[in-house]
């Protein structure tokens, strides 16, 4: 069905055969790497990329505005699109979210900014339409910015990232590699694009198999996908770790782009003979079967005839009954026209019934709904007794559809994590996710609630005709870029405020463990929940008092208890406490920062949302230790925001508890001068032992970050120096 093999491979007469070659050279054959470096704007060593376009929705894009307006900004120097498709539930933290909505228009008015209302369309269905062109390049503060089958790379990242595009600078990379995926075969009827693209991260997420790399898909099979069925497999990309992904274009993408009125846009995108990859993987596509992904991970695979067959797992997931209550098909993965329209049609086939079993639909985008309109696609879900909502994202991340509590909710989305399907394990509230295609949900609505796989059902697959019709974008969106107006006058509403002071780093580190977590991943999710905790995502210092509340409650108060102590060195005396720690560790009081830290083992799996750090900084954070960090745009938010990222030596344990302390001398001149091995101090129950911590591959740009504090008070530095 889908494998994957660690040897190199090298195109020789248009397939992939093995090669002993050194893999560098052939790179630069690859698709990948032609797109990589004609963004590059450094001179060797690590790539310097500059981006073409940047998309935002309304959890992160006052926080890249306001971060960059602190560091100088004056206008939006390529097109940026704020879309509201995440908080556009305005009853939930009563004005805030509509109080960042009129935010976000009002600066893509000041900027040159484009600015996309509430339900008009998800975020990346409008950079799929309006902003993706082939051999460009869009960064995009969404960990799902993956627009490889458009032939657009896609890059997912914090809002730093994005903050550091608007003041003209650059995204900073090692040169990665680049793993083949090479498609074969045809898709069996019933056999959706989420079916393969959980499949997918069952191969290749559990031993990071491409953690960072590039996925380049090309291959006979892609001819035999649709753009629809492509999308909702290259969306999917994100949940394998890669860092961006590419494919191969042909006529389907050509009559794409002449269907959304931008024939201009489209480039044939071919991999050379003597392309050389770094692995490959194989996706045999006549042999996948409908898929489940089992709480609380989309690599989780199982196929749903094996799911049918585990009664005592199905009990497990539905306590009891055996069967799901709730379907939902919504987002970037689900929400396309063919994934409604099929769904549509095997609903034809049985009833959804007066039971438990409720389902929801939610199209991308204002052109795919007017489509589904046009063509009776809605009438037919709503004489089903399917719900048909606008363009929201809310079920993705917890904060609309949330099922009945103990109870099993399918979901065509991208993610299953804890919790975000709404509930509060905290209030006594939990209910599982499993991730389907939009075929077998629809097929287990039409059995009534049965878990079914859509493979088994009898049914014509439509033929499809969407029709693309943008009126409601020529209506509603506000496009300025090239045309701001600096005399417009920002809307804050009471709950948007700047960002706090942050501290530089001193001489030396003194950081106290306030969350020691063991688990063997802890998302992003985690460190700073999504749902409605997202209403304060415009208060820093607000928004930071859920942080890691669903998985360390006592975080928050212990980071308070530390900033403090840290304060009691700014009014003339020392804590007798802190003064007992610098006497045990030998530090001196004038020359240290103090503050929190974090252990966890393999920290910041899932969304890119930078909080997850900057809520740690708020806080008093200074550090994270771990063995690895689960993505390079976690990383890169820690140290956006100046907190230092810490890795342990390979095979060592850490044998820190919360409320040890860990001390860092000379770290300051460690990082500037590039020293990556440093020996530190671990103070526990009054012992003190020597342990060796590493903070390596720093950029330049990256180890002044760090000693200034944060990407803002780097940015300000660099003005007053100007």
């Amino acid at each position: 069905m889908i494998q994957y093999s660690s040897r190199q491979v090298i195109i020789s007469g248009g397939v992939p055969v093995e090669t002993q070659a050194d893999a560098r050279p052939g790179r630069e054959k690859t698709l990948a790497y032609s797109i990589l470096r004609a963004h590059d704007t450094g001179s060797g060593g690590r790539m310097r990329i500059r981006f073409d376009a940047m998309v935002s929705h309304d959890i992160t894009y006052v926080g890249v505005i306001q971060t960059a307006r602190a560091s100088g900004m004056q206008e939006f120097p390529i097109p940026y699109a704020l879309t509201n498709c995440h908080n556009s539930l305005c009853a939930v933290g009563g004005t805030i979210n509509e109080d960042d909505h009129a935010f976000g228009l009002s600066a893509a008015m000041k900027y040159g900014g484009i600015y996309v209302p509430a339900n008009q369309a998800v975020i990346h269905q409008y950079a799929r339409e309006k902003l993706t062109a082939c051999g460009k390049m869009i960064l995009g503060s969404d960990s799902h910015t993956r627009y490889g089958c458009y032939g657009t790379m896609g890059v997912g990242e914090g809002g730093g990232e994005l903050a550091k595009q608007l003041l003209r600078n650059t995204w900073d990379i090692e040169a990665p590699e680049v793993i083949l995926v090479w498609v074969e075969g045809k898709p069996r009827r019933g056999v959706g694009p989420h079916d393969v693209a959980i499949a997918l991260v069952a191969e290749v997420f559990p031993e990071g198999r491409v953690k960072n790399k590039v996925l380049e898909f090309a291959g006979p099979g892609i001819r035999n996908l649709s753009m629809d069925y492509r999308i909702g497999i290259d969306v999917m990309t994100t949940e394998t770790s890669c860092l961006s992904s590419i494919w191969e274009t042909d006529e389907t993408v050509r009559d794409f782009y002449t269907c959304v009125g931008r024939a201009e846009d489209y480039v044939p995108l071919r991999i050379q003979d003597g392309a050389v990859y770094d692995g490959l993987i194989t996706i045999d596509l006549d042999k996948v079967e409908c898929m489940a992904a089992l709480p609380f991970h989309p690599s989780k695979a199982v196929t749903i005839h094996e799911l049918q067959k585990n009664a005592e797992l199905l009990a497990e997931l539905t306590q009891g009954s055996g069967k799901p209550e709730q379907g939902v098909i919504v987002g970037c993965a689900g929400g396309m026209y063919e994934n409604i329209v099929e769904a549509a049609a095997i609903l034809e086939t049985g009833k959804l019934g007066n039971g438990y079993f409720d389902l929801s639909v939610y199209p991308s985008s204002a052109p795919i709904a007017t489509a589904l309109a046009a063509d009776g696609t809605i009438a037919k879900l709503l004489r089903a007794g399917a719900v048909v909502k606008p363009a929201f994202c809310g079920p993705c991340f917890g904060a609309g559809d949330c099922p009945a509590n103990a109870t099993l909710s399918l979901r065509h989305s991208t993610r299953n994590f804890p919790n975000r399907e709404g509930s509060k394990p905290g209030e006594g509230q939990s209910a599982y996710v499993a991730l389907m295609d939009a075929r077998s949900i629809a097929a287990t609505a039409a059995n009534g609630g049965v878990i079914t796989a859509a493979s088994d059902v009898d049914y014509e697959v439509p033929e499809f005709h969407y029709e693309y019709d943008e009126s409601a974008y020529f209506e509603r969106v506000y496009n300025g870029f090239g045309n701001p107006k600096p005399e417009t006058e920002l809307r804050f509403g009471p709950n948007i405020t700047d960002w706090p002071k942050m501290p530089a780093l001193k001489e030396n580190l003194l950081v106290r463990l306030c969350a020691v977590i063991h688990d063997e991943v802890t998302t992003t999710d985690e460190l700073i929940p999504s749902g409605e905790t997202s209403s304060y995502r415009s208060n820093p210092v607000g928004l930071a008092e859920f942080t890691l509340s669903r998985r360390e409650p006592e975080y928050v108060s212990r980071a308070k208890a530390v900033a403090a102590l840290a304060r009691s060195g700014e009014t003339g005396g020392v804590a007798p406490e802190l003064a007992e720690v610098f006497s045990a560790v030998g530090a001196d009081a004038d020359e240290t920062c103090v503050g929190s830290c974090i252990f966890a083992r393999k920290p910041g799996d899932g969304s890119a949302r930078e909080q997850a750090a900057s809520c740690q900084k708020v806080l008093g954070g200074f550090a994270n230790l771990c063995y690895e960090y689960a993505t390079k745009r976690y990383r890169s938010n820690c140290i956006n925001w100046g907190i230092v990222p810490f890795t342990l030596p390979e095979g060592t344990e850490f044998v820190g508890q919360v409320g040890d302390w860990v001390y860092v001398p000379g770290l300051r001149e460690a990082i500037l001068s590039g020293k990556e091995t440093l020996e530190a101090k671990l103070l526990s129950n009054g012992e003190v032992v020597d342990i060796t911590l590493n903070c390596a591959g720093l950029g330049d740009e990256e180890k002044e970050i760090l000693t200034d504090g944060c990407l803002i008070n780097y940015y300000a530095r660099k003005m007053r120096e100007a």
